[in-house]
This record gives structure tokens, C-alpha cells and sequence, in this order.
């Protein structure tokens, strides 16, 4: 009840005033039954704007760190993720990875529809990268179709190192169903698994016009943070190696002249 009221007269209204969103394939979401909507992933609020302009409620697999925040902060997060129907998702793997996918089956289970990101993490430069086999396993045994959808523009709304998000237009694609029941029966092992993701994140590619990487996003993340930190290290040295009382180019122009 409060899901459709905080859509339609909460934050719906603001959200299509401030971000003009348009879609474009509704017809291909199943009006009812089980569903999975598997997208790209560029900016938090691609969580909002699918189930904003999906006219049935999609409900989310989101990192758990989204529910376990402190103080005045973490509540409200907390708050706010949950009345937008998300459900904390380990992403460690192991027995939370696979809670976290009972969690997913359940929902389909009941008949609702499921809202993932293959890749597993937001993409750090707007790029499409390499699937994580979990949506596979939620295809395979729930038996439930998959929509793929293409989120554009939210990689313009807050670009790395901005604070204060630019009202720009968002766009989202819903693609064709895709029926993965030929692989019924058959053993679930790492090849299918693998054959699956990869069919799915084709159709993402092809609807979203994204230059594909055959990486892991969570790889290519660990690397640049692990890049920047000699980066800020010698950084760091740097000004430890300047003469006492030397703050740079800033001081450089501040000596007095001499003849």
C-alpha cells in the first residue's frame, strides 16, 4: 500500500519533474506471474527508476551495507530502501551468497518480479561488464522468464568525484522475454551456468549500446583503488620532502622580491 502511494504521490511525481524519464518496451513485462529483470548497473537510483516506470512493483536484491548503516543516516537508508521493496543481499559469497539467492527464489516463488544486476556492482566508468553467474541459477531454478533492461543516463546523474547529482534525462529499455526452459533437466554446471549469464548480458549489450568488458567490475574497481593508493603515498612524500616552511608554488609567489 505505502509502495504504490510513495510512487504515485511521494516521490513518483518529483522524480518525473526533476529526471524527465521515457521508456520504451513495456509491453514486454508479463502482466502477472514470475518475472526477472536483469539490467546494467551505473548509479544507486537505477534501483528507483525501474520500478518508477515498470507498471507492476519490482522488488530488488540490494548490498546488505545498505541495512546495517548507524545512526540517523543508516536509518533513513535503511527506511528508504526498504519501502522501495529491497531485500539486503550478501555479495561475500559462500552461505550468504546463497541466502541471499533463497531470498531471490522466494520472491519469484510468490509470484512477484526480481530485480538484479549481473555484474554484481555498479560499473566504475559506464562500461557493460562480465555477468556473475548467480542470475543464472535464479533462471534455472525458478523457471522464471527474463526481461533484460537497458538503464540509460544514470552514469551522467553523479559522475566519480561529484557531490551534488545533475538533473539529467534517464532512459530504460525493456527487451524482449527471454525463456531459458530448453535447459530444463539438465545438470546445472559451470558451462551452462556460464552460457546462460552471457546470453543475458548479450541482450543487456545490444539494448544498451554499452562497450562490453570481459572482466569482472569488482575486479577492475579492486585495481584502480589499489593504483591510487601509491599514487597518494608519493603524493604524500612529496610533501614531506619540501623544505620546512615551504607549502609550494602558493609560497614560491608569496617570497618577497629580492635584486
Amino acid at each position: 500500500m505505502f509502495y504504490w502511494f510513495l510512487k504515485r504521490v511521494v516521490a513518483g511525481p518529483i522524480l518525473r519533474i526533476l529526471f524527465r524519464p521515457w521508456v520504451r518496451g513495456l509491453d514486454n513485462l508479463p502482466s502477472d506471474g514470475p518475472a526477472i529483470i536483469a539490467g546494467n548497473h551505473n548509479h544507486f537510483m537505477d534501483s528507483i527508476f525501474v520500478p518508477l516506470l515498470a507498471p507492476r512493483p519490482v522488488v530488488y536484491l540490494a548490498k546488505k551495507d545498505y541495512f546495517t548503516g548507524r545512526g540517523l543516516k543508516g536509518a533513513v537508508t535503511r527506511w528508504f530502501f526498504k519501502l522501495n521493496n529491497q531485500l539486503p543481499m550478501d555479495r561475500a559469497g559462500g552461505s550468504g551468497s546463497q541466502a541471499s539467492l533463497e531470498s531471490g527464489l522466494k520472491v519469484l516463488r510468490e509470484g512477484n518480479s526480481l530485480g538484479i544486476y549481473p555484474e554484481g556492482t555498479r560499473s566504475p566508468d559506464g562500461k557493460l561488464y562480465r555477468g556473475r553467474t548467480g542470475v543464472a541459477r535464479l533462471v534455472l531454478e525458478s523457471g522464471a522468464p527474463v526481461i533484460p533492461v537497458a538503464i540509460i543516463g544514470t552514469d551522467k546523474i553523479q559522475p566519480p568525484g561529484r557531490l551534488i547529482p545533475k538533473f539529467r534525462r534517464v532512459g530504460i529499455v525493456f527487451g524482449s522475454s527471454m525463456d531459458f526452459s530448453k535447459y530444463e533437466g539438465l545438470p546445472h554446471d559451470r558451462f551452462l551456468l556460464r552460457s546462460v549469464t552471457d546470453e543475458i548480458m548479450y541482450e543487456i549489450m545490444r539494448l544498451s549500446g554499452q562497450e562490453y568488458v570481459d572482466k569482472y567490475a569488482s575486479t577492475v574497481k579492486t585495481k584502480l583503488l589499489t593504483s591510487a593508493k601509491p599514487k597518494k603515498a608519493e603524493d604524500q612524500k612529496s610533501e614531506g620532502d619540501r623544505p620546512q616552511g615551504s607549502t609550494g608554488a602558493k609560497d614560491d609567489q608569496a617570497q618577497p622580491e629580492t635584486e
